[in-house]
């Protein structure tokens, strides 16, 4: 019994105070006071010093009762060794009676103990039964003694549980089934102890196989008592069934062996044979009862067997429905041997598993994997047809369940999974909240399995932090934001990200007549891989050059894309410029339609570079040099429209300058035009590098600003944002006002005391209007602006950006914008014609219309884009010259864009992308010209960036190479790497907006030829 006791006190044994003697009562103490405590109340506080009081506590009352039921009931280690015990027995009595009728001949003699023996012989003919052979068997003295033993041990055994359990009502206890069948099997024995002619009377043993089983089922019970039980309900009620139908074939056999020993004395092995032959509805008829007692029998087994045994099924089957609702439980055999991910959703779709799949095994190294679903709600019917498919039923299991529960994380096998992918459930109307449940999953995975990778999606910037233990962690908003700003500087990132992020074998649009689909299919292909440098084919040759070196020559020579790479010690740098030099140890990241090691390298004869006008080793001829922010590598061999500008060199650096640089060719025999290609540096030169300033403003080195241009740009300063909205944001050099602008002045439809300004065209922006539609001003919309205003843009090519709200934007948003210069906010809606004039709709090059929360759940799905695509399609006739871009819900509604409902080449394109879905493409949609165009966007066509990221790393730098704003994880922008230009990476070798007329992007037109 468990107890504990307080050490005995050095004064115990001593007089107590007063003189009282040792082991005398204390005095009562005064109520609510312990007797541990010296009383505080009037009287000498003194005098109670020193006294102790032993105190004993009990977990259970100290009675010879209590602890036998601790014993033999509570405790669960006895309790299953008692009912093992039992069961035992109950299995020695039943083998017992196995071995007595194997003994025993009625042949040799019928009678009682110490009695004379009569022969009997069955007679067919007679009706009369003689009941001898029923009532007397031959049982040796050596089986008896064994048999009474065990009897008396199952009777104490019997009677010490009915006492235990004792509850007040006697009745209850008796009349039970299994006290019934205690008192038949038993009592007998125990009485021809005393009494010796009854040795030789039949006792039904062979009905104990019923208590064995009673004495499983609770031994089963307790060994799961710990556990959950819903863990062990199926094999439980297995069990019980195969127990069951055991029992109903063991009592009928021995039940029928027995009572035709008054007939035709069956053997117990045609006993059985009679019994699995009657069950089993065969009935041959070979075999049959001769008197009526055995056929009473029968009848009542058969009974017996058509009530209980319908109802043990019908138990089974439920819970068998109910585990397939569930999903039941990942081997762990299979757990141990093969490897599998886990994937954790609120709500699973079928647009996203399909994602997910096509994604997730479009890499061969995942071929083998399996995939675990744990999600709490029950798999609805296009889910369920899905992963019938041969396909994916044997890839696949689902399983009910939540990620707060460890029971459900054991059933996944979560410790032995290889990695565990959580996503947020974006068409929640409250996005906050399901990024709570999202930052819950992920802390109790990792609670779980820490050592588990994670890849967690959070849709909302400001709860990034909660998870940045995560592996991998991608912001829908973030990335969302990013990419729309992106695209308002240079047209289709959206739609360069898309195709970099998707798996595609390349082989879209290869039928088609129009050349700009096959070229545009075939590069759909690209992908983003790496390899280090000393391993490389591609860039092993350039080591020790500049990266823009390695970038031209590598894209001329093999027409690889060099966009980025890694230092050892350091995060990915893109594009870091002539400055940096190549080192052996540098992991490269490249753009191409299959990774290195896949590639054939079929050389041929060099072209003589005279007929170019084109020598490698020549030094480019000129006074003057170009800025720092023109010398970037071209991704194609037609070049970028750069400007003619100059830097002046350092004192004394001289004009001829260090490092091999590429001539460039004189067109039509002219040297008055300027080069369209920059020069190529193999090594950075100091004499013209240094004295240019990264971080001035390179528009003020192209020409000399007017009075009023000039004070502008006066204006500007560069830094960074003092202010951030949400914990976790990267800080990015940007340019920014001198003073904050006050909020009043943010807001662009109404005056205020600084100015009176109404409207856009009271302004007079000198560039054209960003126009942004949304609901709230959400922390992600900052992501927005800082591209936009980041230190590598020009000032003159700084847009005003104005935020048309449904909502007024809250204090802190205001707080974090006030310092961008040129960045205003009006309420109003996209639907609204006189907003959009207010708002300078004439006046904009751009308007970034972005997916309302309020409408991304309905009742049907994909009917969640309706108002949005309405309200497109209105701008769209009504402004024809404005290039609009959409966010969707749905990437499936982009058909619905820029709807002509009688165009033919519309039409062309529909069939087209429908021939393509049935070809199992996963870019069907790719065709769309509003797509091609990077006209529209839909930010799940990003979820693949987390699925392929358990691929290995290359995946997950492919959306966070071109995307971010600044060149480091978290840390400030190093002012010495170029920052990342989208068009240096957005030249690839396609051209998909060959029929979009005049909104023709002009920087995606100059593809590679």
């Amino acid at each position: 019994m468990a107890r504990a006791k307080l050490p005995r006190s050095p004064s115990e044994g001593k007089a107590g105070p007063g003189g009282a003697p040792a082991g005398a009562s204390a005095p009562e103490e005064p109520h609510g006071l312990s007797p541990l405590l010296p009383a505080r109340g009037g009287g000498s506080v003194g005098s109670d010093v020193g006294q102790r009081v032993q105190v004993e506590f009990y977990v259970n009352e100290n009675t010879f009762k209590e602890r036998l039921k601790l014993f033999f009931i509570k405790n669960q280690r006895s309790s299953l060794r008692i009912r093992l015990f039992n069961f035992s027995l109950k299995l020695l009595t039943c083998l017992l009676y196995i071995v007595r009728v194997l003994l025993d001949d009625p042949a040799l003699g019928i009678g009682c103990w110490g009695c004379p023996k009569q022969n009997y012989t069955f007679n067919a003919s007679s009706s009369e039964i003689n009941w001898a052979p029923i009532l007397w068997v031959e049982r040796k003295m050596t089986l008896w003694a064994i048999q009474v033993i065990v009897a008396i041990i199952s009777f104490l055994e019997t009677m010490l549980l009915i006492y235990l359990s004792y509850k007040g009502n006697i009745w209850e206890q008796i009349f039970r089934v299994s006290f019934v069948l205690e008192m038949i099997n038993t009592l007998p024995f125990i009485v021809t102890i005393f009494w010796a002619p009854l040795r030789n009377l039949f006792i039904p043993v062979f009905l104990n196989c019923w208590l064995a089983k009673h004495a499983l089922e609770n031994m089963i019970n307790d060994f799961h008592r710990a556990i959950l039980r819903t863990q062990s309900a199926m094999f439980n009620q297995v069990l019980i069934l195969f127990c069951t139908l055991l029992c109903l074939v063991f009592t009928g056999t021995c039940g029928i062996q027995h009572l035709e020993r008054a007939g035709d004395n069956l053997s117990l092995l045609t006993a059985f044979y009679f019994c699995i032959v009657t069950f089993s509805t065969v009935g041959y008829g070979d075999v049959t009862p001769k008197i009526w007692p055995s056929q009473l029998l029968v009848v009542i087994m058969i009974c017996v067997a058509l009530v209980v045994l319908p109802l043990q099924f019908e138990e089974l089957v439920y819970l068998w429905m109910e585990r397939q609702k569930s999903g039941g439980n990942y081997s762990r055999h299979r757990a141990q041997t093969e490897k599998h991910v886990i994937l954790c959703v609120s709500s699973l779709k079928i647009d996203l598993l399909m994602d997910f799949l096509n994604e997730f095994y479009a890499h061969p190294r995942l071929q083998d994997y399996y995939v675990v679903i744990l999600c709490p709600t029950e798999m609805d019917i296009q889910v369920r047809r899905v992963l019938q498919i041969p396909l994916w039923s044997q890839r696949v299991i689902y399983l009910q369940g939540s990620a707060l529960k460890d029971q459900d994380l054991m059933r996944a096998k979560m410790d032995n999974g290889e990695a565990c992918f959580i996503l947020s459930s974006r068409n929640e109307v409250d996005r906050t909240a399901a990024d709570h449940q999202t930052i819950l999953r992920a802390w109790a995975v990792k609670d779980f399995a820490p050592n588990c990778p994670l890849y967690v999606q959070i849709l909302k910037p400001e709860n990034k932090f909660h998870v940045k233990f995560a592996d991998h962690v991608v912001c829908e908003e973030e990335c969302k934001y990013a990419m729309l700003a992106l695209n308002c500087i240079c047209p289709a990132t959206s739609t360069l990200i898309t195709l970099l992020v998707h798996t595609s074998r390349g082989q879209e649009g290869q039928e088609s007549p129009e050349q700009w689909q096959r070229m545009y299919g075939r590069c759909s292909g690209n992908e983003v891989y790496h390899v280090r440098m000393a391993e490389s084919k591609f860039f092993r040759e350039y080591q020790g050059k500049s990266f823009t070196y390695a970038a031209f020559h590598a894209h001329k020579k093999y027409g690889v894309c060099l966009i980025g790479l890694k230092r050892e010690d350091k995060g990915i740098l893109l594009n870091p410029g002539p400055r940096h030099t190549l080192a052996a140890s540098d992991t490269c990241f490249y753009i191409n339609i299959t990774k290195e090691e896949n590639s054939a390298f079929i050389f041929k004869q060099e072209e003589k570079q005279k007929k170019k006008g084109f020598s490698g080793q020549g030094l480019y001829e000129g006074s003057g040099r170009l800025p720092v922010h023109s010398i970037v590598a071209s991704m194609g061999t037609v070049a970028m429209d750069l400007q003619n500008t100059e830097c002046r060199p350092a004192p004394g650096g001289g004009g001829g300058g260090g490092g091999g640089k590429l001539t460039l060719p004189a067109e039509n025999g002219s040297g008055s035009r300027r080069p369209s290609i920059a020069p190529v540096l193999e090594l950075a030169d100091s004499s013209a590098l240094l004295p240019c300033d990264l971080l001035s403003d390179p528009s003020e080195d192209e020409m000399t600003p007017s009075e009023d241009e000039g004070l502008s740009a006066a204006e500007y300063v560069k830094g960074y944002p003092p202010n951030s909205p949400y914990i976790g944001s990267s800080p990015t050099l940007c340019h920014l006002l001198p003073v904050k602008a006050p909020f009043c002045c943010l807001r662009l439809d109404k005056g205020c005391k600084h100015n009176s300004y109404e409207d856009a065209k009271a302004y007079g922006f000198k560039n054209k209007l960003i126009i942004v539609s949304a609901e709230t001003a959400g922390n992600g919309l900052y992501n927005f602006i800082v591209p936009l205003r980041a230190y590598y843009r020009s000032r003159k090519e700084l847009n005003p950006i104005v935020l048309l709200l449904d909502n007024k934007p809250d204090h802190h948003f205001l707080e974090a914008i006030c310092c961008f210069p040129m960045v205003y906010y009006m309420e109003g809606s996209v639907d609204n014609l006189d907003s959009l004039l207010q708002c300078g709709i004439i006046y904009a090059d751009n308007l970034v219309v972005v997916d309302k929360e309020s409408t991304m759940s309905a009742e049907e799905d994909y009917m969640a884009d309706a108002k949005t695509i309405v309200n497109v399609q209105t701008m769209f006739r009504l402004f024809p010259s404005l290039s609009i871009t959409t966010e969707l819900t749905h990437p499936s509604n982009m058909r619905f864009m820029q709807f002509r409902a009688k165009d033919s080449y519309s039409l062309a394109l529909s069939k087209l992308e429908k021939r393509e879905r049935e070809n199992g493409s996963n870019l069907a949609f790719m065709f769309r010209l509003p797509f091609a165009a990077g006209r529209v966007f839909s930010i799940s066509m990003l979820d693949t960036l987390l699925y392929q990221a358990a691929a290995g790393a290359r995946h997950h730098a492919r959306l966070r190479l071109p995307l971010r704003h600044e060149n480091h994880g978290g840390g400030p922008v190093d002012p010495h790497v170029r920052p990342p230009l989208p068009e240096a990476v957005l030249l690839q070798r396609r051209d998909p907006h060959r029929h979009l007329q005049d909104r023709v992007p002009r920087l995606l037109q100059l593809g590679a030829t």
